[in-house]
């Protein structure tokens, strides 16, 4: 089953890293996806850029409204996420525990994920 891993830490501690900082943490979670990836587990990986650049779509209004920003003011933002193939939920909680080791802070979210055919959804 895949899993998504969804990243949240709060952006102003992040966004404040040195870019030797940022090096740092980006090449110890290099290691955790090259080995994941040789196992065959590893799917999409993906750093979102600040909030500052977001746009949101509000759709519970007629028109819809585009605003500056991200959907909701909170401590901690999504900042990215992985997408995993695991046999079950404590093989993907191994991986974040591991992913959580090289970038200390935040949370990580975890969702199986369903793949939506017009009709049915798949798990």
């Amino acid at each position: 089953m895949q899993y998504a891993i969804l990243c949240y830490h709060d952006e102003t501690i992040t966004g404040a890293w040195s870019r030797e900082q940022d090096d740092a943490v980006m090449t110890k979670l290099a290691v955790i996806q090259d080995k994941l990836a040789r196992q065959g587990k590893l799917g999409p990986v993906a750093r979102l850029m600040p909030t500052k650049a977001a746009t949101t779509l509000r759709k519970d209004r007629e028109p819809p409204l585009v605003i500056d920003g991200p959907f909701a003011e909170t401590k901690e933002q999504l900042l990215g996420f992985y997408v995993v193939d695991c046999a079950d939920l404590d093989e993907v909680l191994d991986i974040a525990r591991e992913l959580g080791a090289a970038n200390p802070g935040g949370a990580y979210e975890i969702r199986p994920i369903g793949v939506f055919r017009p009709g049915r959804i798949d798990p």
